[in-house]
């Protein structure tokens, strides 16, 4: 496989992975009750990654330090979510 290919792939992934993960957290404060300002702040990164993936899949260019960087605050954001997620509604309340 060519390194623009799997470039271009996992920058794919981390776009898709981005809208969805930010759709789902707009479908849980709207429709399930979840805190409001908390969920919104989580999906901030995601939201960031989706524009910049868009506009790299746009101009069909993609970046390693996108990969890498997708891949690591993904990692970090998903492991400590539910704890950032309780800090971040006991500030806001």
């Amino acid at each position: 496989m060519k390194q623009r290919n799997l470039k271009a792939l996992i920058s794919k992934i981390i776009l898709f992975y981005s809208i969805f993960y930010g759709a789902m957290k707009i479908i849980a404060v709207l429709f399930q009750d979840a805190w409001p300002m908390p969920n919104l702040i989580m999906a901030i990164p995601f939201v960031i990654f989706a524009v910049i993936g868009g506009i790299m899949l746009k101009r069909d260019t993609y970046s390693w330090v996108y990969v890498a960087a997708g891949v690591i605050v993904i990692s970090i954001v998903r492991y400590y979510e539910m704890q950032w997620l309780q800090q971040l509604h006991q500030y806001f309340n």
